[in-house]
């Protein structure tokens, strides 16, 4: 089952995947035009102001709140990276994950913002695999 159909080449979505799961904006406008459209095309869309997290705690309170972890997550990039990969994605759209600010909290946590965007698209590579999309989108 392919992911795109041809019909399908010129959406937003594509756009953005062909060059990887993870775009970057300096653009709030535009950040929030994109956001409009994947809203418009179905997707569940989840956003997160990261400017607010000043410890690895709160990523990951705000992750597991949104996204629906499980009661027994673990808290740690590697329960992070297990639950990406049970994530339920819808076969319509997809999901998106919007990070406001994210050099706020890249600046207070450098290693961990990058592996967290790693981690983000490792496990959208994988859902690609099943027909499934996932994006992130960082402001």
């Amino acid at each position: 089952m392919a992911v795109f159909r041809e019909a399908d080449l010129n959406g937003l979505d594509f756009q953005i995947l062909r060059s990887g799961s993870v775009s970057l904006y300096h653009s709030r406008d535009v950040l929030e035009a994109d956001v409009s459209w994947f809203q418009a095309n179905r997707y569940k869309v989840f956003s997160f102001d990261c400017a607010s997290w000043d410890s690895m705690d709160m990523f990951h309170d705000s992750a597991a709140s949104a996204l629906g972890f499980p009661e027994y997550y673990g808290r740690n990039l590697d329960a992070f990276n297990d639950c990406l990969s049970d994530l339920e994605i819808p076969d319509t759209g997809g999901i998106v994950l919007v990070f406001l600010r994210y050099d706020a909290f890249s600046r207070r946590f450098p290693r961990p913002a990058q592996d967290i965007l790693d981690i983000i698209a490792d496990k959208a590579r994988y859902h690609l695999l099943f027909g499934r999309r996932m994006l992130a989108l960082v402001q």
